[in-house]
């Protein structure tokens, strides 16, 4: 400020200086010659967003684009000429941060040595006659600035290229770089991507382009400040420019610690769905060998018991009534004990089984009409499908656990029953004409007869649906990939 002082001679310099610094108009002194910036009072300073050190080298020709730095010349050549002392020109000054704001100028001319000059006065259109910032645009600052995240618009141009017309202070945060590098090289953030997520994040930009819809992507960054990799998520609209292109504004915010809690919990999911499985297999294989020792063992016994009670009992003297009749009652209690261990070991591990899924869901159908006198029908495309063991076996679990459901809650008047078989599917349907089932039966806290169901066709890899059925009452589809046997590898 000294040099300008001396330059140019003003008596009234120190006076002169407070009011250029108090006044709420744009003042800018420049060199004649190169334009360079001698002096920028305050209030252009703010508007601008830049310090004084940072304006030294500048020129008016900085704070515009485009035709306007055209304008600009052509407002001064009368000026050098000195066909005229004043002029006057409308523009628009750009920020520091990308923003821009609409400005009036009037340009003089002083030419008195040793340092002609030139000097604009500037007045915001933006803003209020009063001459303060517009309230709201304010407001608008100040709520980008707070936002957490980056709140930016992204322009792409029809010739193909990009820009960022405005970037807010949070993309030092969130991307590791400044504001003005991201816009001086608008390429950049495409070349932070991930190259596995790049192809999703041009899908769906294009895609939001085409149908000027919502542009919301989630993909990885490479943040080299950090060496480290963060997930972003942007979420933005889209407008058309008129003969520029398309721009959207918008939200980009981090969710690294959501989506590394999204993927512990899958990672969980899985372990437990390894456990449940697991659990399951040492299960039937526990049932099978108690069903085994059940029938070899104790019901070898019990056979062995009741021929030596026939043999005791023909030779019982004649007249011994009592004691024929204790026989006979322990005849009939060792068939009962024959019977509940027959039952018991069929309840363990069905023997019918080892005839095959199609053999079984029918034997398990016919066991719940005569249980439960509620007809129960099973169409079949195939006369056998053939099913590793713990498929099979897992298949009717959930085929049981869907007629005990039925039996306890339907109210049915009838059982539908479809297995169905294509390249890669097993499905089975089961489907009654009861009461059905609402949404808040299943969310109740001991509910568990869907949700075994559910986890156990989550273990073979496939999947349980439960819904409406088409005559009404309810519909269970279980759906399992043939190819896939997670248990197998136990």
């Amino acid at each position: 400020m000294n040099s300008l002082k001396k330059s140019i001679g003003m008596p009234q310099a120190e006076w002169l200086s407070i009011v250029m610094q108090g006044s709420r108009n744009e003042i800018y002194i420049m060199d004649c010659d190169t334009l360079h910036f001698l002096y920028v009072n305050e209030s252009a300073r703010m508007n601008l967003q830049y310090a004084a050190h940072e304006l030294a080298g500048l020129t008016p020709l900085h704070l515009v684009k485009g035709p306007a730095k055209g304008a600009i010349e052509q407002a001064l050549q009368p000026l050098r000429a000195g066909t005229a002392t004043q002029a006057a020109l409308e523009t628009t000054h750009v920020r520091k941060d990308g923003t821009g704001y609409s400005i009036e100028l009037r340009l003089f001319h002083y030419a008195r040595q040793p340092v002609p000059a030139f000097i604009a006065i500037g007045n915001c259109i933006d803003s209020d006659p009063a001459g303060a910032p517009d309230p709201g645009e304010s407001r608008l600052h100040a709520i980008a600035s707070n936002t957490p995240g980056l709140v930016y618009q992204f322009l792409q141009r029809y010739n193909g290229s990009v820009s960022f017309p405005y970037l807010s202070q949070g993309c030092r945060t969130l991307l590791g770089i400044t504001a003005h590098r991201l816009r001086s090289d608008p390429g950049l953030f495409f070349n932070l991507i991930q190259p596995e997520d790049r192809q999703s994040y041009l899908d769906t930009m294009a895609a939001s382009a085409a149908g000027m819809k919502s542009w919301n992507w989630e993909g990885r960054i490479w943040i080299e400040k950090w060496k480290d990799i963060k997930w972003i998520n942007l979420r933005s609209t889209p407008r058309v420019i008129p003969n520029v292109g398309v721009q959207w504004e918008g939200l980009m915010t981090n969710i690294t610690q959501g989506k590394l809690a999204e993927f512990e919990i899958r990672r969980s999911r899985r372990q437990l769905a390894e456990l449940s499985a697991h659990v399951e297999m040492v299960k039937e294989q526990e049932r099978t060998r108690i069903a085994r020792e059940i029938h070899d063992d104790l019901g070898g016994n019990l056979t062995a018991i009741k021929m030596a009670l026939a043999q005791l009992t023909q030779r019982l003297p004649a007249g011994e009534t009592l004691l024929a009749e204790k026989a006979g009652y322990v005849d009939s209690l060792v068939d009962r004990t024959i019977e509940a261990a027959h039952r018991i070991s069929l309840d363990l591990r069905p023997s019918i089984l080892d005839l095959g899924i199609v053999a079984a869901i029918v034997w398990q159908a016919r066991e719940f009409e005569t249980q439960l006198g509620i007809p129960c029908n099973v169409l079949s495309q195939e006369e056998e499908i053939d099913l590793p063991l713990n498929q099979a076996t897992g298949l009717f679990r959930i085929f049981q656990e869907a007629l005990t459901n039925i039996g306890k809650h339907a109210e049915a008047g009838c059982v539908t029953v479809r297995l169905t078989q294509t390249e890669h599917i097993i499905s089975l349907e089961v489907a009654d004409d009861g009461r059905g089932i609402a949404a808040t039966d299943r969310l109740k806290p001991k509910s568990f007869g869907i949700r075994g169901m559910t986890e156990r066709a989550n273990a073979l890899g496939g999947e349980l649906a439960v819904g409406a059925a088409k005559e009404g009452g309810c519909l269970v589809t279980i759906r399992i990939p043939l190819s896939v046997s997670p248990q197998a590898t136990h």
